[in-house]
């Protein structure tokens, strides 16, 4: 029978062996080591036992998953003669991918893989280090850790430090979340005579670590409140403390309907934010709409409707989705034809055909905002003018309009024609590629700064604003105005 029979060699020397394990090594035919570079590898080769290791196989790789593969294909080759003994360091089912290949591949080559048991690293790190993992902990990989992977209110071990390279890219990824003197240690050779644990400040790691095939990183939990609050888990967590039995009443209280201002008044600041280029401001409103999320995903989840697990699920199964062109096989070189795969989508997920080309576009956006959308999709099928002359000409004609209707007294008629004007106001701005909404915007806060000027000439004055006429304070306002454009 086509067989191979992986063997661990567990953490520690010769003494910490299974007897079961040290047969197989001493009497054993056709024995492959992962690497040779392990103290009962050592200890056997002194006492006249010979082994093949595939240490050469790292040395011509510069790739852990290239490496991996080879070793797999050759063991599974050699299989196919005889049948095969591969041991590994630790465990052959913890931190061992050369077995997952193995496991996959025999299967669809029918080779038998048998894993012949041995001692974890594990149990050695948790003695070495005197950490109970009941307190919850996570072993994670070296060679492929980033930063996602990491949870801070843990013990975490990371394995397969080989060298000062992977160090240094686990100290870059720890770096991510923790501060530069946050303490580690380096574990090496645990549960052997040849046992070493240094702690060592989180920026030193690469500069401390030993080159060694049974080094391990442990990270304990962090304690510290300032470091766990860049945690989304801990953020949650006060979202859901705020509404909780012993939480703020206010927060209570809000529903998805008392919110809804909340989230167009946060979402203003942050576009104020980004038109003044204010870095630091632009965090903080973030922050205030993402408060504005888990809010209503708390509420949800109170409400036994919605969890953020769910928000989150819907907008990536979206991503992805509309953008086949990043996860699929489709071709898209222009944001015109990203634009139209994404409309095609969309029309292909609301699985109904709409009455009318207009249904459901700009719904819950601002009505300027709205009118811009009505208008762009009008334009798909040609209902537009091709140049700006003939849409200023329709702003002349609404205004000649608004005055007739103002002449006539009728306010049901001004309002509609007010509604006309402001409408073909937008289409100039769509044919200018200006977003209204954002251009109003910045004159509202141009009014209100120069507003502001005025108010600081009437107050230096010691008088008051019903002392001045019209004339006067325009004037302060053209002063305002010059300083602007002088600055």
């Amino acid at each position: 029978m086509k067989k191979i029979t992986v063997i661990g060699l567990g953490a520690g020397d010769l003494n910490q062996l299974p007897f079961g394990v040290y047969k197989v090594l001493t009497e054993g035919n056709n024995i492959f080591l992962r690497t040779k570079e392990h103290p009962i590898v050592a200890e056997l080769e002194e006492v006249g036992h010979s082994f093949t290791s595939f240490d050469s196989v790292y040395e011509k790789n510069s790739e852990f998953s290239a490496v991996y593969e080879e070793i797999s294909e050759i063991l599974l080759e050699k299989a196919e003669a005889a049948a095969v003994v591969y041991a590994v360091p630790g465990h052959p089912l913890v931190a061992e991918q050369t077995v997952q290949l193995l496991l996959e591949k025999g299967k669809e080559r029918g080779i038998d893989i048998e894993i012949g048991g041995g001692q974890s690293f594990l149990d050695a790190i948790f003695q070495a280090l005197k950490i109970d993992p009941i307190d919850g902990f996570q072993l994670v990989d070296g060679t492929s850790l980033s930063r996602d992977m990491i949870r801070l209110n843990t013990h975490t071990i990371i394995g397969q430090v080989y060298d000062q390279f992977v160090a240094s890219e686990v100290k870059l990824s720890l770096m991510e979340k923790l501060p530069d003197e946050y303490e580690v240690a380096i574990v090496t050779a645990a549960g052997s005579k040849d046992e070493k644990i240094t702690w060592v400040p989180l920026y030193e790691l690469d500069r401390e670590t030993e080159v060694h095939n049974l080094t391990s990183v442990y990270v304990p939990p962090v304690k510290d409140e300032q470091v766990l609050y860049r945690e989304f888990s801990t953020f949650r967590q006060i979202i859901a403390d705020l509404r909780g039995p012993n939480g703020c009443p206010w927060d209570k209280k809000q529903t998805h309907e008392s919110l809804k201002k909340y989230l167009i008044e946060e979402a203003y600041e942050l576009i104020e934010a980004i038109n003044k280029e204010d870095i630091d401001h632009m965090v903080e409103e973030l922050g205030d709409v993402l408060l504005q999320v888990m809010l209503h995903a708390q509420i949800g989840e109170d409400d036994g409707y919605f969890t953020i697990e769910d928000v989150v699920e819907g907008i990536s199964e979206k991503m992805v989705r509309r953008h086949p062109h990043v996860f699929g096989n489709v071709e898209a070189e222009t944001e015109e034809e990203v634009l139209s795969n994404w409309q095609e989508i969309k029309q292909q997920e609301k699985g109904t055909t709409k009455k009318s080309l207009l249904d459901g576009v700009g719904n819950g956006l601002p009505n300027l905002l709205k009118a811009k959308e009505l208008q762009k999709e009008a334009a798909k099928v040609g209902f537009d003018w091709p140049d700006i002359t003939p849409v200023l000409e329709k702003v002349k004609e609404e205004l000649l309009e608004l005055q007739e209707a103002k002449q006539q007294g009728n306010q049901q008629e001004i309002e509609q024609e007010y509604g006309d004007l402001l409408f073909a106001l937008v289409n100039v701005a769509r044919h200018y590629n200006i977003d209204p909404e954002e251009a109003l915007f910045k004159t509202n806060q141009k009014f209100s700064r120069r507003f502001s000027y005025i108010e600081e000439k009437v107050a230096a004055s010691g008088r008051s604003f019903n002392d001045y006429t019209l004339e006067e304070l325009d004037a302060f306002w053209v002063e305002a105005k010059t300083i602007e454009k002088g600055k």
